[in-house]
């Protein structure tokens, strides 16, 4: 179903969703096909795809999404797009992800999504912290957009945790929170604004009446931004993502300085969780 608006949707497309839903923000038409396949296979029984009215969702996968019609090179598109969806998807659990970018969880081959949350709700946590994982094409003259998925490729070292301030409190560090860092971000720095630095994202939460995204994918809930609970390490996630990559050769102001990305730390992505928690960039907690 295609909706001409946020509005329309929010008016006519809510009724009987049964989550949980994934929320597929479209900057380009650069694998939204695969994307929202591979987002299916994890188990999704609801996937709406985010688009400008210049952005073409694949034909082939048209009829197993909904499409909302937003321009999400808006200023504040991520706030202005999830909240309204938050509010009004209330007790569904919901995840976000831009194009070009994979949802990983520990035994994502063997387990489901819905497997993963219902051990999530045991856990008495609403909310799963992942780490944006940053992949590009190993090379750039045959993929000068920096995406393939036959020959991805991602750092396997480089990443590490901060304590973060609390304004609130005299910048004193919140409890069980880190800012991330890492991968393109990291390594190329000097093209990357300082508040979009970070790795970290809560991308997989439940929406609750007041709950509200905030512009550094953190969100109103402090609780649900942490790593852990008090008492154990939970389950963390990784989303792999060429939207950096993408970023980084799409911009005038980098492309010409970029003419690879890799470097004596690059390997190839197998596209399988097992890598992801041999690297460190996920956990499974006490799912076993």
């Amino acid at each position: 179903m295609r909706y001409s608006s946020l509005s329309e949707f929010l008016n006519k497309g809510t009724q009987g969703i049964k989550g949980p839903v994934a929320i597929i923000l479209c900057d380009d038409e650069v694998e939204i096909d695969t994307t929202v396949r591979h987002h299916i296979d994890l188990g999704f029984k609801k996937i709406i795809c985010v688009a400008s009215e210049e952005i073409a969702v694949p034909s082939t996968v048209l009829d197993k999404v909904d499409v909302i019609v937003f321009d999400m090179s808006r200023e504040a598109a991520l706030e202005n797009v999830m909240n309204p969806l938050i509010g009004a998807l209330k007790t569904q659990w919901l995840y976000y992800c831009y194009n070009a970018e994979y949802l990983f969880f520990p035994f994502c081959e063997h387990r489901n999504v819905l497997e993963l949350l219902l051990f999530n709700l045991e856990e008495r946590r609403e909310a799963i912290l992942a780490y944006v994982v940053d992949l590009y094409a190993e090379d750039l003259n045959r993929h000068p957009n920096a995406v393939s998925l036959d020959t991805a490729m991602l750092d396997k070292t480089g990443y590490y945790g901060l304590a973060r301030p609390d304004p609130a409190n005299h910048n004193h560090p919140k409890e069980r929170q880190l800012d991330f860092y890492g991968g393109l971000r990291w390594r190329f720095e000097e093209h990357i604004p300082a508040s979009r630095r970070r790795i970290d994202r809560i991308p997989l939460f439940r929406a609750k009446e007041g709950l509200k995204i905030r512009k550094d994918h953190t969100l109103s809930d402090e609780e649900m931004n942490t790593y852990a609970c008090p008492w154990h390490n939970n389950i963390t996630a990784a989303i792999a993502s060429f939207r950096t990559a993408k970023a980084l050769k799409r911009n005038p102001g980098s492309t010409y300085d970029i003419h690879t990305f890799k470097w004596h730390n690059s390997v190839r992505f197998t596209w399988h969780s097992q890598q992801l928690l041999d690297l460190g960039l996920m956990e499974p907690g006490q799912w076993f």
